[in-house]
């Protein structure tokens, strides 16, 4: 039996449990080996913490990828985040033009914007270059201002309805090669969760869970990197997607009801267990 094996291409913010510090346990958490390719270290991430630091480390991705290659080490799924600059995002590509075999799977969560705005640092044109990513990808999973800030469309606050969502997957089925994953999804205020476009099944599907009141950082990769670690252990897409909804507010409504204080992310690793159990 042959273990999986993952490349999780993300920043390092050493405090804070997100981008690389969420996805390498939780991932793990459930059997698959990950490797990681750091595009950056911050001291913190960038959410509510003031002058942290941030060493750049673009020109060590390509030389990790070549000794990858030079040992022969293959993957079955490349897994890319946070992206810190358009430079970075063309080194990607050229990246999982290196690693790619003939059955790796490529997940990409364009992390840039949520709430209708971009993250500080990020130009106006930011938005094109990473949807020239996407469209190398096996499954994309953006918020929705991620999604419309790709497709040239202007952004618009929820409740949606349900057939502007099936309208925005399947515009974003146009933009990659693979599967959408929407998250942020919500037709009322009682349930918020994600919309799946299969590709391969050309069909729409939705999860939802409680709505919680509460906003915390980290909570894409975590959703991102359950759903990856529950499709790798053999769930459809579907299942996957429920399963990502399902433990991502978990973890916000334990964090929420038990660690007052915990503003900066959520508690996902008292949770992890129960994730082990739903991708088994």
């Amino acid at each position: 039996m042959k273990q999986k094996r993952v490349a999780a291409i993300h920043d390092i913010s050493c405090f804070g449990k997100c981008s690389l510090t969420v996805a390498l346990p939780i991932i793990s958490a459930c059997g698959i080996e990950t490797s990681v390719i750091p595009t950056a270290v911050l001291s913190t991430h960038t959410g509510g913490f003031k002058n942290f630091t941030f060493r750049d480390l673009t020109d060590d991705i390509m030389p990790i990828v070549n000794h990858w290659k030079q040992n022969n080490i293959e993957f079955d799924a490349l897994y890319s985040g946070y992206l810190g600059s358009i430079e970075q995002v063309e080194i990607l590509k050229e990246v999982f033009d290196k690693l790619k075999g003939k059955d790796t799977f490529i997940c990409i969560d364009p992390v840039m914007a949520d709430h209708g705005v971009l993250y500080g640092g990020f130009k106006p044109e930011f938005p094109k270059s990473m949807s020239s990513l996407c469209a190398k990808g096996d499954l994309i999973t953006p918020n929705i201002t991620e999604a419309v800030f790709m497709l040239g469309e202007e952004y618009t606050q929820g409740p949606y309805t349900k057939e502007y969502i099936d309208g925005l997957l399947c515009r974003l089925a146009k933009i990659t090669s693979g599967s959408v994953v929407l998250t942020g999804v919500y037709f009322d205020d009682q349930k918020l969760g994600a919309g799946c476009y299969n590709v391969k099944t050309g069909q729409i599907s939705y999860a939802f869970a409680q709505r919680i009141d509460k906003m915390y950082h980290g909570t894409g990769d975590v959703f991102t990197s359950s759903l990856l670690s529950a499709y790798l252990c053999g769930k459809t897409l579907e299942q996957a997607t429920a399963v990502a909804v399902e433990f991502t507010a978990l973890c916000i409504k334990d964090t929420k009801e038990n660690f007052p204080d915990m503003w900066y992310s959520v508690n996902f690793e008292r949770n992890i267990s129960k994730l082990i159990e739903k991708v088994k």
